[in-house]
């Protein structure tokens, strides 16, 4: 791996990396209050809200993360006619992020996802949304808008974010991924081992599942992490199995408190230990992870250094309440 001062010349460079981003976009809403006593009618605590809050959130806080980071991002994805994905749309455009790949459409809803959260506690949390299939017609579109950027050379990589929501299909990323590799673009994949998500594609440049979704993806099964995940028979042997079905360059996984384990092929590299100092809050952490990554290799980083990049953003985001992006201020300092 290189020095700190080589990383941190890399992320200087993000500002020059150009990042379309395609998948499932959600609005991250958060209701703020305190508990005083527990309602009358049953037995749960009475939120008092004192205020509201809301964020872009899923494939969207991918595109959040990279633009706190100074990277340029194409926003690719659906929201529903309504409330939620105006909010959306404003917020994104409020960061930069150019959202004339996102199509309004009126046949379905806006993924929202509410979380109540009392002091430091989060209580609750409602979801708002719809996972069926996009239309084949507004698909199409994506896909031949995306293509348009790649031949023209205006993208230097591309995120896949899966959140099994309907957006992603399997012939879209083979489509977009051999299009990217006729143009040696860089594509990356955070994919959602669930029912409607995406089916084992090849060609990616890296994909970045975290420990449960590398199991579910390799059906392995998973008998609890080793002391030393090098010496994780399992997980080597679930590394083993996602590279023989889905063959990407390199496969990173994220391992929480344990840090991340890159592979190449099915065999494993490098473990990379964790940075976090303190955890609040993992959510959004793999977006991070996703965009940071994905920065550092647009940026002329080789995988090693990229993902040494990304856990260091992601030991300062898991440290912030809510899904929060890392900054690019943020980033550097912790490269110290």
């Amino acid at each position: 791996m290189s020095d700190i001062t080589e990383l941190k010349n890399a992320v200087c460079r993000f500002s020059d990396t150009r990042i379309a981003v395609i998948g499932d976009l959600m609005l991250d809403v958060y209701l703020w209050g305190a508990v005083n006593r527990i309602s009358p009618e049953a037995p749960v605590p009475v939120v008092n809200v004192r205020k509201r809050t809301s964020c872009p959130g899923g494939a969207a806080n991918v595109m959040r993360n990279i633009a706190t980071c100074g990277g340029s991002v194409k926003a690719f994805g659906a929201v529903g006619d309504d409330k939620s994905g105006k909010e959306l749309l404003q917020e994104l455009a409020a960061l930069g992020v150019d959202p004339s790949g996102i199509i309004s459409t009126t046949s379905r809803c806006t993924t929202e996802k509410c979380r109540v959260i009392a002091g430091a506690q989060q209580l609750l949390r409602t979801d708002f949304e719809e996972t069926g299939p996009l239309t084949e017609e507004l698909r199409q579109k994506m896909v031949d808008d995306l293509s348009e950027l790649i031949i023209a050379s205006e993208v230097d990589a591309v995120i896949f974010d899966d959140y099994a929501k309907g957006v992603l299909s399997a012939w879209m990323l083979e489509k977009l991924i051999a299009l990217a590799r006729q143009y040696n673009v860089v594509t990356i994949l955070d994919p959602k081992p669930k029912a409607g998500g995406v089916t084992p594609v090849k060609g990616l440049t890296l994909l970045k599942p975290n420990r449960s979704e590398a199991f579910a993806l390799s059906k392995v099964h998973d008998t609890g992490s080793a002391e030393d995940p090098a010496q994780d028979q399992q997980l080597l042997l679930a590394a083993q199995k996602i590279d023989a079905e889905w063959a990407p360059e390199y496969l990173l996984i994220s391992l929480a408190a344990q840090g991340m384990a890159l592979f190449r092929h099915g065999k494993l590299l490098k473990i990379i230990p964790t940075m976090a100092r303190e955890v609040f809050d993992v959510s959004g952490a793999g977006d991070t992870v996703a965009a940071v990554c994905t920065m550092a290799l647009a940026a002329g980083c080789d995988a090693a250094d990229a993902a040494a990049i990304a856990n260091h953003a992601a030991g300062v985001v898991v440290g912030k309440i809510g899904t929060a992006p890392i900054l690019k201020e943020e980033l550097l300092q912790a490269l110290h």
